[in-house]
């Protein structure tokens, strides 16, 4: 057995989409490849908790289903298939589960039947379409986001592909400027930001088809409308406005993040740095001004009490506040990982990693009921840690809000991000315990096994490798590795073994 010990260095996070348009703007760091990774201990049992009980647990897929055959009962209840199915796909990336893919298999097939004669799918009948106060159009972009997942990860299933063209030549006939319906008049909320946020899912579809009316649908809703009625949210966001006056009255942080995920998507495509710059002041002003001490935000005092504590609220000052009674929705902590996994692959900041670590750990592990089957909707600091209360409500006798449907999602990142890869070699981001296998500089695939105590006792942190040719790979190329934002080091040192092949 040998021991090599050499300095590290640091180091972070991307994703790359499957596309067939090339963007401009290459990330720095991707995720490995599909079941790459094999996670162990401590974070892999909220994964797989969740997977047996949620996911192939108690979801009713059928009852999703069946809003777009008989209609939405309350608004935005056409969101509930495509987050339970995008969270499905994702983990199904994660653990190529059988018993899950044929699930997902099935509701594909069972929504694909539901398409309107005009290619719809929609919880609004066509005659009115599109429905601003239904949601309908945030309730289309989360079956596009759903369908795409499942395209990407589970099965490249040609009309699950042209179910999305079909949906988005709908948005692309109905939306835009007049004669067309504003999208920026379309919604719930006062400022209908939450329609602007299918830019993501047109996006992902443009860099798929290459279909031009899509990115104009884009340039549209980016340049022309700026995300939201009589607010220019991404001005904005250049302009370093804090995030709780962002808005206006309604400066809702879930769908405030969601929207500029979708310019992430844009600025790959366009290069125009001016959207990245946007994309980088939103994220420091949130980090800065938002993010208390579980790695969540949003809450209702003192500013926006009549978002019920799902809007940005100054909160990392108003964390302390006696009067808050509502904060940190789920929903806003997973699609901060979201959009931290973002600035990760454009960027390769290890603050974005940091900011994911210290929401995992602390807001969504426990947001998550012990049973596997749900997420606690706001998580106050002092007070009363699990409250249902908020949008939802029980489909085919199971009890589902927005957060239950997205904690899954949360969970599912936790693999996407914990070791990527960069074109220097692997970059280790989250210290749990497991197996991998990433690629060096040159193109070799070197297999690692990360042993780590961590958070219990610290950071004691070993790779274990097995093949002498694979460690003189790495030892040639880099292993990059996040240094932790609460120590004062800066550098660690790192043991490797090597162990030779058994005989």
């Amino acid at each position: 057995m040998k021991q090599t010990t050499f300095k590290i260095l640091t180091a972070l996070i991307p994703f790359v989409a499957i596309a067939d348009v090339s963007a401009q703007v290459k990330d720095i760091f991707r995720p490995l490849s599909d079941h790459s990774i094999h996670l162990h201990d401590y974070l892999s049992g909220h994964v797989q908790n969740s997977i047996t009980h949620w996911n192939k647990g108690v979801v009713p897929y059928s009852g999703f289903v069946k809003t777009f055959k008989s209609g939405r009962e309350y608004f935005a209840q056409g969101e509930m298939w495509g987050k339970a199915v995008r969270s499905g796909a994702m983990l199904y990336r994660y653990t190529q589960d059988p018993e899950l893919k044929k699930m997902l298999a099935s509701t594909v097939a069972d929504l694909l039947s539901t398409v309107k004669a005009n290619g719809s799918i929609s919880a609004s009948e066509i005659g009115k379409q599109p429905d601003g106060p239904g949601g309908d159009l945030w309730e289309r972009k989360y079956v596009m986001l759903g369908l795409d997942e499942y395209y990407t990860y589970v099965k490249k299933d040609p009309a699950v592909l042209k179910a999305m063209i079909d949906q988005a030549n709908v948005l692309v006939q109905q939306i835009g400027p007049a004669p067309k319906v504003r999208i920026v008049d379309q919604g719930w909320s006062p400022n209908h930001i939450e329609s602007s946020t299918v830019l993501e899912p047109m996006m992902r579809l443009y860099k798929r088809t290459g279909d031009k009316r899509y990115l104009e649908f884009a340039k549209y809703i980016v340049e022309v409308e700026g995300g939201a009625k009589d607010y220019n949210i991404i001005q904005q966001a250049l302009d370093n406005v804090a995030p709780h006056k962002m808005g206006g009255p309604y400066p809702k942080a879930y769908e405030m993040m969601s929207l500029f995920e979708g310019l992430v998507e844009y600025y790959r495509v366009t290069g125009n740095p001016k959207w990245k710059q946007a994309i980088l002041n939103l994220y420091q002003n949130i980090r800065k001004n938002e993010i208390t001490i579980i790695g969540n935000g949003g809450g209702d005092q003192p500013y926006h009490w009549a978002v019920y504590g799902e809007a940005w609220d100054n909160t990392a000052l108003e964390q302390t506040n006696p009067k808050m009674s509502r904060m940190m929705e789920t929903c806003v902590g997973v699609t901060w990982i979201k959009l931290c996994s973002q600035i990760l692959r454009l960027t390769g900041d290890p603050s974005a990693a940091d900011e994911i670590e210290k929401y995992v750990y602390n807001g969504l592990i426990g947001a998550m009921k012990p049973s596997g089957d749900g997420f606690s909707y706001v998580n106050l600091l002092n007070g009363v840690k699990t409250n249902t209360h908020g949008w939802g409500g029980k489909v085919d006798g199971v009890d589902v809000t927005c957060c239950n449907l997205n904690g899954p999602m949360g969970l599912a990142y936790i693999p996407y991000v914990a070791v990527m890869q960069e074109a220097k070699g692997p970059v280790v981001n989250l210290y749990n315990p497991g197996n991998l296998t990433a690629v060096t500089a040159s193109g070799k695939k070197v297999a690692l096994q990360i042993i780590s105590n961590f958070p219990a006792k610290g950071l004691n942190f070993r790779i274990i490798r097995c093949c002498r040719r694979q460690l003189h790979h790495l030892l040639q190329q880099n292993l990059s590795l996040r240094i932790l934002a609460l120590t004062l080091i800066s550098f660690c040192k790192l043991k490797i073994i090597q162990q030779e092949p058994r005989i």
